[in-house]
């Protein structure tokens, strides 16, 4: 009965274990405490289906990454400009973006922009001019290469760069496809989330064969998870035995936080950093800087 009673006296209040959690996230210190890889990872946020967390996973954790001293950079590759929205770049008619990259074939550096408060954030915007830009893109040569060229042509050095990806499989995702190295896909704990996953699959092979042989699914993140349902257990499952290692140990709940941080034009990092939203985008960016430095960068 002592025992118990002091475990009882000793431990923080709940109010107390959030603070602590808040200022771990945030870093106020700056130091690196997030492996930083040997060599860039170039990381693409794919699926089809829409509505599964890709541009909250990339945004939230290419902000856990950069909080903890990586350089990062957020490529929205999406013409509704979600990923610019979240991290409050401005990505207005008229803004240099990637529309830019892909058919005036500009450099990535002439259209990256800093992210404001996050000394090691960049990103390039995604405009409205980029809605037409897979059509555009039918008659420009070498029309899968584009974006990797811009990539190539830019002269800063990142640890990662994050492809935000538009919810199909037309021009714009087959670009992200062959720029990048990884491929990271988020997938929503619910039934239809896994019909959609073995087309992207074989999208992905299609690229690996033909386009892009170092293509690799390295990172599978389960979004939207509900405790509460059986079904949530039974994708967990299903997701688990059919990706094996590529699927994280850190699982994505619903959360309400993460939901209303892109209407403040932030993160759930910053806007409520000590939710579990927040704690568990944190530990997922610390599983994939982990095995990026174990397995010495895969990109």
């Amino acid at each position: 009965m002592t025992d118990a009673y002091v475990s009882r006296e000793t431990e923080d209040p709940p109010l107390a274990q959030e603070a602590k959690r808040a200022v771990e996230i945030l870093n106020p210190s700056g130091e690196i405490t997030m492996p930083r890889p040997p060599r860039r990872r170039t990381m693409c946020v794919a699926n089809q289906k829409g509505g599964v967390g890709k541009t909250t996973t990339a945004v939230n954790i290419a902000v856990a990454l950069a909080l903890h001293g990586n350089r990062v950079l957020v490529i929205d590759l999406d013409p509704q400009g979600n990923a610019s929205t979240g991290l409050n770049v401005p990505h207005h008619s008229g803004v240099p973006d990637v529309y830019d990259c892909l058919i005036d074939g500009a450099p990535l550096d002439a259209v990256t922009q800093q992210v404001e408060g996050i000394p090691n954030l960049w990103a390039v915007p995604a405009t409205i001019d980029l809605a037409g830009a897979e059509i555009e893109l039918v008659s420009v040569v070498a029309r899968e290469s584009r974006l990797k060229r811009a990539i190539e042509a830019g002269g800063s050095d990142y640890d990662y760069i994050f492809i935000d990806c538009p919810p199909s499989l037309g021009l714009l995702t087959v670009n992200a496809l062959v720029a990048a190295e990884e491929v990271l896909i988020p997938i929503q704990c619910e039934y239809y989330a896994l019909e959609g996953v073995q087309a992207l699959t074989n999208n992905i092979e299609l690229v690996r064969s033909h386009l892009n042989p170092k293509l690799d699914i390295s990172t599978v993140l389960l979004t939207m998870y509900d405790r509460r349902t059986r079904l949530a257990d039974l994708v967990e499952q299903d997701v688990r035995n059919h990706f094996g290692e590529k699927c994280l140990n850190a699982v994505i709940p619903r959360n309400v936080r993460v939901s209303e941080a892109p209407s403040y034009s932030q993160s759930v990092m910053t806007y409520d950093p000590g939710s579990r939203g927040a704690v568990s985008y944190f530990e997922a960016a610390q599983e994939i800087a982990l095995r990026g430095a174990q397995v010495g960068g895969v990109a």
